[in-house]
């Protein structure tokens, strides 16, 4: 896997343990084109919320690569961390930052907006509730009959939203300072991106607008824009409702590993590691082991805090069974009345992350939770056009395209469709030379 996006999950991963036994955390992205304004409300968030510290200030407004005049703070450098991202004014890898509000708690993923790093972003994106689409008012093209013309990158990032279902798009019409706050304009540039999404499926489309910069419809509201008597983009994000549907899927348990005792003692402990994905499971539950098909039953569940009578999604345990019977790293515990299907072709949805095109007459390792397999895409179904969403055929990939495509696996997977489950329905492909990531996927089933 590559190193931007490995830094990037485990980054996420560490952060989102840390504050998901929290109720009301809220996990989203900020999304668009190169320049904005992404890392710049971020800041103004972390800042007007009073989400940093003293000394951060004080290193920022220090900072050799700071782009305002004057006492005033460049809030960009608050998620710009890396020594390129502050030379160049451009965000490249994922950042990751927490803060709260009285009413909730949220996790950032400040992604880049350079079409180049498209794959940092579908990294941010698969973890996301909610969505933050900045369009800035001074790139958008405003035509003499009335049409504005969308930055081709606004809809690649809406159309990557929309496949990994994030739930709510918050349209945020930047850098309205620019145009004096003129409500005309702000007005064509949503009717714009309301007509995008209607033809792409999104329905969830919250719009603001806002000026990063001066704060104005962040956190405080300002009066340069009376036109506007919604809510603040705080309030908005503290407002949203995250229902995890996780809980009621049927029970998934990938296995991680298989924990044995260290040879001195006469019991025979066997148990098997891992994360519940879906689902709850508790002792006694019937299980069937996927892909070989076994009966099992759970005879304890254990964590470094003792034995549980039930473990839900989110929890990672320990899982004992009755039974003596052949589990390996990659293999799936499901639940025996609702299992996952078993595929040998995956139809599936990516988003090519290579510089490299594709090459179907290559072999790739595919990545599903915790089994690695040999895979080869045996064919390219249709090819998205960004623009305007109509589907083609096509005989190769290059990078930031979206297709659908089928891939044969050397080894059958357990797994759920994508808008059934998020964890077992997702997978990336890894160059098996280089090891760098080049496909993340969406599983389909009929």
């Amino acid at each position: 896997m590559s190193g931007n996006v490995t830094a990037a999950v485990v980054a996420e991963q560490n952060l989102s343990n840390a504050v998901s036994s929290e109720r009301g955390l809220l996990r989203f992205i900020t999304a668009g084109s190169v320049d904005d304004g992404k890392s710049t409300l971020i800041g103004r968030l972390l800042f007007d919320s009073k989400g940093i510290f003293a000394d951060q200030l004080d290193a920022i407004s220090r900072a050799r690569h700071k782009r305002t005049v004057g006492d005033t703070i460049d809030l960009s450098l608050l998620t710009d961390g890396l020594e390129a991202e502050r030379e160049q004014g451009i965000t490249i890898d994922v950042a990751y930052r927490y803060f709260a509000t009285p009413k909730r708690k949220f996790i950032i993923a400040d992604t880049p907006g350079h079409e180049q790093y498209t794959r940092n972003m579908v990294t941010g994106a698969s973890t996301a509730d909610a969505v933050i689409i900045l369009i800035d008012v001074s790139k958008v093209k405003l035509n003499d009959d009335g049409s504005v013309e969308l930055l081709t990158q606004t809809k690649r990032h809406s159309t990557i939203a929309h496949l990994l279902r994030i739930e709510h798009v918050i349209v945020a019409v930047n850098k309205m300072d620019l145009v004096n706050y003129d409500q005309v304009v702000y007005d064509r540039i949503v009717n714009a991106y309301q007509q995008f999404a209607q033809q792409l499926g999104l329905t969830d489309i919250r719009p603001i607008p806002l000026s990063a910069l001066a704060g104005d419809n962040v956190v405080e509201r300002g009066d340069k824009m009376p036109w506007y008597s919604g809510p603040t983009l705080i309030e908005l994000l503290e407002s949203l409702s995250v229902y995890d549907e996780s809980h009621d899927e049927p029970f998934r348990f990938p296995v991680q590993l298989v924990a044995r005792h260290n040879g001195h003692e006469a019991n025979d402990f066997r148990g098997y590691m891992g994360r519940v994905e879906a689902g709850k499971v508790s002792k006694g539950d019937k299980l069937v082991v996927q892909p070989g098909g076994q009966s099992a039953t759970v005879k304890d569940i254990l964590t470094l805090d003792g034995s549980l009578d039930s473990a839900v999604v989110g929890q990672s345990v320990t899982v004992l069974l009755d039974e003596y019977v052949d589990i390996s790293r990659g293999d799936m515990l499901a639940a025996a009345d609702r299992p996952a299907t078993l595929l040998k072709t995956v139809d599936a949805e990516i988003c090519w992350l290579s510089e490299e095109p594709l090459d179907m007459r290559r072999k790739y390792w595919l990545k599903h939770t915790t089994k690695q397999v040999a895979a080869r895409v045996t064919k390219i179904d249709t090819l998205l056009d960004i623009n305007t969403q109509e589907r083609r055929a096509a005989d190769a990939l290059k990078l930031n395209d979206i297709a659908t495509v089928s891939i044969n696996v050397q080894q059958a997977l357990a797994a759920d469709a994508y808008d059934a489950s998020r964890s077992t329905g997702a997978f990336i492909l890894i160059d098996e030379v280089t090891h760098q990531t080049v496909a993340a996927g969406m599983i389909r089933i009929d």
